[in-house]
């Protein structure tokens, strides 16, 4: 998109939504975020919603694109690993609080709604925290080593809602 991208209007909400409002940059974002799936393969694999490598092939470019991630260099044959940028971790925030609408207003599953349900009882301390990991793992900088990792509690409560479902 780089320099020649030029937005339908200057509304914050168009631009944000121009970017990841998409059926599908969400989604990949969040198994990102949620679920650490750094490659390709991973990312198709693990999807819930079943995206095909075609869809998935453009949004992981899009969001290269648009400096949501970012993609190491490979040789040929190589898998290549994603990285969030900051401008991704610092969607933890609109993914806490997308759940926790979607937890008050749309049928969940139970094991699929227990991550959203610990970062709403959270709140934003939690959040922070977890932008702190994600800004270790995906950034290199210095982070606190908490234990258990937010990443940790959050798949610790999921495999607890699909051990008793």
């Amino acid at each position: 998109m780089g320099e020649a991208y030029e937005p339908r209007s200057g509304c914050p909400i168009n631009a944000a939504i121009e970017v990841f409002g998409d059926r599908w940059s969400l989604l990949v974002l969040r198994d990102i975020v949620f679920g650490d799936r750094r490659y390709f393969r991973e990312l198709q694999a693990g999807s819930e919603e079943g995206i095909a490598s075609n869809i998935l092939a453009d949004r992981l470019k899009r969001l290269v694109e648009f400096g949501l991630l970012t993609r190491e260099d490979t040789r040929p044959g190589q898998r290549a690993r994603y990285s969030l940028t900051e401008p991704a971790i610092q969607l933890v925030p609109v993914f806490a609080q997308l759940g926790s609408w979607g937890l008050r207003h749309r049928p969940t599953s139970r094991a699929l709604r227990v991550r959203a349900e610990l970062l709403e009882q959270g709140g934003p301390a939690l959040w922070q925290e977890f932008m702190d990991e994600l800004r270790h793992s995906h950034l290199g900088s210095e982070s606190p080593a908490r234990s258990p990792s937010v990443r940790e509690r959050l798949k610790a409560a999921y495999l607890a809602a699909t051990d008793s479902s």
